[in-house]
């Protein structure tokens, strides 16, 4: 005992000690297979970890069962050992014996793991023959255990110290990488009453932990909304995490989200903490959230309803408090009436959706944007540029920009390089060759096309049918009365839709 107690204070990791433990054992009780369990409260399951058997049969990987129905509920709610002579026709729930039955084991003992008064485990010890252990047996493994208990607990505190190291270092990891890409947007430019809206709409919802679905398309600015409604929330503290769903590869993307342990996979070489378990207590994004996976999907709305999540090559669950906002340029509901999207999970995500308007439809911001850019590029690349001709800002006004503000400022880029005075000089025949098709500008989104459909819907009942006037859906909508009413007839909306009783 004095030995295993020197060789325990000496070993931290948990895999190590279980060797000492194992060792030790096999010196005083004779057996063929060995356990320790560590009780798990918030999940009322135990985590086994196989101790080294006599042969390489038992050297399973760790396991998680239900604690309730087993040897080790009753050693640690009567803090005794439990001698099991016959495991076969036992009153325990069978499911408890699984993993030791498949290896021939016919009898065992179970003894409590103490610590300060808790119950905080067990160690089992097991036999191919049956009535294998009696009290002699049970007297020695409760010695063992007394001298196991701290070790356990010491343990178990250093690998969560040791996770929690990795999380905070990854975490800083993210965090650098995120300081280091350049972000275009120092805060929302513009006052269109269509931007206006929106605002209005994350004010409303940014202090309630709702789930945010923002749809878009491309280039509308969908993350600089998300992040909008992280600020003004009460999570503004914690860590807002992103993950763009488009950007990286199927295969990884479940790596990505939710972590794996060091060997769980070819390439596994170490632990890695996933995004949602990065984003605990504060924000998770998931960008393109319509690319992800349909084999994830039900992963995901699990994390989402359990608050818990599993890494790859895990034995226990991890507990996560996420508070998500999804953003898509696809159309959820079409996907899922093709089944190339779970309803569930689309219904999921749907408790608040916001609708970015493109810029088509925020043509009074499209002067502040302009100089915002301008103003930025040109200090980001020491120039002075003081004027923006006339002429210059009316083609920008009249330009669609089917790529929205991403091509407005890409273009806008290039302009300022291209610039060599104190006057914008911008390749005006770049838009002006587009304008001389007039299909070009008509083109929009096809996929967004029910998005926005319900999006005008929406701001239709909110101001009671009034489609002109100050507080009428047009001024909401930041559009013309005639822009509101061609919308209406090219996405077949009808009175009755938005007037029902």
């Amino acid at each position: 005992m004095l030995q295993l107690s020197g060789a325990l204070l000496e070993e931290l990791d948990v895999r190590r000690f279980l060797q000492v433990i194992s060792a030790s054992i096999h010196e005083v009780v004779p057996h063929d297979a060995a356990t320790l369990s560590i009780f798990d409260p918030a999940s009322q399951t135990i985590v086994v970890k196989f101790l080294q058997g006599r042969d390489a049969e038992t050297n399973m990987v760790d396991l998680r069962i239900a604690v309730a129905g087993s040897p080790a509920e009753q050693a640690m709610r009567t803090r005794s050992p439990v001698i099991v002579p016959r495991i076969e026709g036992s009153h325990f729930a069978p499911g408890s014996f699984r993993h030791l039955t498949q290896l021939g084991m016919k009898s065992g003992i179970t003894v409590p793991l103490i610590l300060a008064g808790e119950a905080i485990g067990s160690i089992a010890v097991t036999s191919r023959i049956e009535s294998s252990f009696g009290q002699r047996e049970a007297e020695m493994l409760v010695q063992v255990a007394r001298r196991v208990a701290p070790a356990v607990s010491n343990a178990e505190v250093f690998r969560e110290t040791a996770e929690l190291r990795d999380r905070l270092h990854q975490e800083k990891q993210y965090l650098e990488e995120e300081i280091n890409l350049e972000n275009h947007f120092d805060e929302i430019v513009g006052g269109s009453a269509g931007l206006k809206y929106v605002l209005k709409q994350i004010e409303t919802v940014a202090p309630t932990t709702a789930t945010v679905l923002i749809q878009g398309e491309t280039g509308t600015g969908k993350e600089l909304l998300a992040r909008a409604i992280h600020r003004l929330s009460p999570r503004k503290d914690s860590t807002f995490i992103k993950l763009n769903c488009a950007a990286i590869p199927a295969g990884l993307v479940e790596s990505e989200l939710f972590g794996h342990e060091k060997g769980a996979f070819t390439g596994a070489i170490a632990r890695k903490v996933g995004r949602l378990e990065l984003a605990n207590g504060g924000t998770l994004f998931l960008d393109e959230v319509g690319e992800l996976p349909m084999d994830l999907q039900p992963k995901l709305l699990r994390a989402l309803q359990e608050r818990e999540i599993e890494r790859i090559g895990g034995t226990r669950p991890i507990l996560v408090d996420v508070r998500l906002i999804a953003a898509t340029n696809r159309d959820l509901a079409k996907m899922v009436a093709e089944k190339q999207f779970r309803s569930d999970l689309y219904y999921r995500l749907k408790v608040f959706p916001v609708f970015a308007p493109p810029l088509r439809e925020r043509v009074a911001d499209i002067p502040v944007l302009v100089r915002h850019f301008v103003e930025t590029h040109s200090r980001r690349m020491g120039k002075v540029i003081e004027t923006i001709p006339e002429a210059t800002m009316r083609a920008f006004t009249r330009w669609p920009w089917p790529g929205n503000i991403r091509e407005l400022e890409n273009f806008l880029e290039r302009a300022v390089i291209l610039t060599r005075g104190p006057v914008l000089y911008a390749p005006l025949a770049e838009l002006e060759m587009a304008e001389s098709s007039p299909a070009a500008m008509e083109t929009e989104s096809p996929t967004l096309e029910a998005a926005e459909r319900e999006h005008i819907l929406r701001v239709l009942r909110e101001a009671r049918g009034q489609i002109g006037g100050d507080d009428g859906a047009a001024a909401r909508l930041g559009l013309k009365r005639t822009t509101l009413n061609s919308k209406l007839k090219k996405l077949g909306i009808e009175r009755s839709d938005y007037m029902q009783s």
